[in-house]
């Protein structure tokens, strides 16, 4: 009879193992739905209080946008700010700094580190570097990416560039998913863009990872009627 019991038992087991693995996969459908759901909702429903704030700074033409929309932010709104720029580039967050210190009395610098912070990521491929080489670079990015999003866990994301937010914007949506943190992403698309996206918006867009992108041409949006046309922030 204990033989028979034993037997019945492992041949229950995998139809358990089975019913939980099917309940473990529409259960994580369902939270991914209600997160995609949830987050087409505009920044206005957010509570009003100060919103711990990270800014991805890309090189160049990415950096002066960002900038200029940075400037034009409810500073009290969106605190702390905290600028996160590629490893190799120093410039951008030089730029930022320059900013911030525009912000505050005679550039106190106790004054722009209680409302601003400056870190630096790795970058998971460098300009030229090998493919082959570059899968570790790669690794070592998503273990740095994964540790600053833990610290930091801004509750939103403001981005408009290439490579460097990619990272950090499928860790902020995995964290919304789990429950650590529910970051609201935003992308503004440079206007430079003027008929498609570019790969990283195109990314972000498919993916439903973004709660919203911003786009500075009419047409841009005719073509991704999920985005938000916004006019020129230049």
């Amino acid at each position: 009879m204990e033989d028979a019991g034993c037997s019945d038992f492992i041949m229950l087991t995998p139809k358990i193992v089975t019913t939980l693995i099917v309940f473990a996969i529409v259960s994580a459908i369902v939270r991914v739905y209600h997160v995609i759901v949830r987050s087409q909702k505009p920044l206005y429903n957010l509570a009003r209080q100060p919103l711990s704030t990270l800014i991805i700074l890309c090189s160049g033409g990415h950096t002066a946008e960002m900038l200029n929309l940075v400037s034009i932010l409810q500073k009290q709104r969106f605190t702390p700010r905290i600028y996160i720029a590629a490893s190799t580039d120093n410039m951008s967050l030089q730029k930022a700094h320059v900013l911030e210190s525009s912000l505050v009395n005679q550039k106190d610098v106790e004054e722009v580190l209680k409302t601003s912070q400056f870190m630096q990521i790795y970058r998971s491929r460098e300009v030229g570097q090998s493919y082959l080489t570059s899968v570790g670079t790669t690794l070592i990015a998503m273990a740095h990416a994964l540790w600053i999003m833990i610290k930091i866990r801004p509750q939103v994301i403001l981005c408009n560039g290439p490579g460097t937010c990619i990272l950090l914007c499928i860790i902020a949506f995995l964290f919304k998913i789990v429950g650590i943190r529910w970051s609201s992403i935003c992308y503004i698309e440079s206007i430079a863009r003027v008929r498609r996206l570019s790969l990283s918006g195109l990314l972000l867009y498919k993916l439903h990872i973004a709660d919203q992108i911003f786009v500075q041409w009419p047409q841009l949006q005719q073509k991704h009627p999920r985005t938000y046309y916004v006019g020129c922030l230049v």
